[in-house]
């Protein structure tokens, strides 16, 4: 009976999630009349407007993991291995994004970088880019902090880094081709998380009026019928296959250390 009333629960919480799914993708079918259909899905890609902002925001997404790498890899590795005290006030900051509203965070960009600031960044298209390329970073911060984390709990940092700088390995050297290989498969799960809050972030680049793909979404949905929906289920299935290129990178990694050598 416990058996039961456990699957009862899962099976409960299968339709709760996935019902919605299933009616807003065959909503998405059936945008010829009478027939189902891939239409709204043709109309979608068919779209120039939806090429460039998915374009645009894939360049930030890449722009953003690659900013993101830099920062988060040598400050886990420098913590780590030479202030540990520091974990939990280090741990407390990358939480703060998930706190505060994204749009606090843009209107003190838009009150500190303005035209008539210091650094008036908001005045030019680079200096706009730039703005939600640091945006979307403290946005990620979390989940690549986390990630890369937990991948050098899993490695012997000192013992690599010692054994490295015994060989005459620099600091850039053994971040480079001691750590980073290391956890490449953390950093990697950290990216793609980045990747899917990318493509579908619209406050900052709305407020820092940006051709992104968040804004897209919006305008989608209050000016067309069935695209939005398409719209709904191809961002949805990027998102999934974003989770499952993380577990496969996870297996893949954990197979390959379990080999015999």
């Amino acid at each position: 009976m416990r058996r039961f009333w456990s699957w009862s629960i899962v099976g409960l919480g299968v339709v709760y999630f996935f019902l919605p799914l299933v009616g807003m993708l065959e909503f998405s079918l059936k945008m010829r009349r009478g027939a189902y259909s891939l239409d709204a899905y043709a109309s979608v890609l068919a779209d120039a407007r939806f090429r460039a902002t998915f374009g645009y925001s894939a360049v930030m997404a890449a722009l953003t993991i690659v900013l993101g790498v830099l920062i988060v890899v040598p400050t886990v590795f420098w913590v780590r291995l030479k202030l540990p005290k520091l974990r939990p006030v280090i741990e407390f900051i990358t939480l703060l994004p998930l706190v505060i509203p994204p749009i606090v965070i843009v209107f003190g960009y838009i009150r500190l970088f303005n035209t008539s600031s210091w650094l008036p960044l908001t005045g030019s298209t680079l200096g706009s880019d730039i703005l939600l390329m640091i945006g979307y970073s403290v946005l990620s911060l979390p989940y690549m902090y986390r990630a890369v984390d937990t991948g050098l709990a899993a490695i012997d940092v000192r013992t690599l880094t010692e054994a490295a700088q015994s060989l005459g390995a620099g600091w850039a050297t053994v971040l480079a081709r001691v750590i980073l290989p290391n956890v490449l498969v953390a950093v990697l799960s950290g990216a793609f998380l980045t990747f899917a809050i990318v493509i579908g972030e619209y406050v900052f680049a709305a407020l820092l009026d940006r051709p992104a793909f968040g804004p897209y979404l919006v305008w989608a949905g209050g000016n067309k019928a069935y695209e939005p929906a398409a719209l709904a289920v191809m961002t949805f299935a990027l998102t999934w296959a974003c989770m499952a290129l993380i577990q496969l990178a996870t297996r893949f990694s954990r197979h390959t250390r379990m080999q015999p050598k």
